[in-house]
């Protein structure tokens, strides 16, 4: 079993910036491919971005894609999203998914683990 925990979340004013981690521990997730998803308040879960095993492929929500950015480091145990020009609209609770699978998707299906979750204010 992967226990994954989200770091990094804060209140930031617009335009700022943040570096979300998901530190995994238990087991090691070099084989899989691991996400990014948020929920806003009154909204559904959506994907945010994606990683494959390797980092060799992402992919980035249309809403996010030039702002963010998915990275990981498998020594590390951990997946890192940079969050760049932040928007009120990016307001959320980020959870990080690791899949049961080597290969980014961009939805949920076949995420195994999910994090509890990180708060994103982006407020003046």
């Amino acid at each position: 079993q992967v226990q994954l925990v989200e770091s990094g979340g804060g209140l930031v004013q617009p335009g700022g910036s943040l570096r979300l981690s998901c530190a995994a521990s238990r087991r090691s997730i070099s084989d899989y491919a691991m996400g990014w998803f948020r929920q806003a308040p009154g909204k559904e879960r959506e994907f945010v971005a994606a990683i494959s095993w390797s980092g060799g492929t992402t992919y980035y929500a249309d809403s996010v894609k030039g702002r963010f950015t998915i990275s990981r480091d498998n020594a590390k145990n951990t997946v890192y999203l940079q969050m760049n020009s932040l928007k009120p609209e990016d307001t959320a609770i980020y959870y990080c998914a690791l899949r049961a699978g080597s290969a980014a998707v961009t939805t949920a299906d076949g995420m195994a683990y999910w994090g509890k979750g990180t708060l994103v204010t982006v407020s003046s």
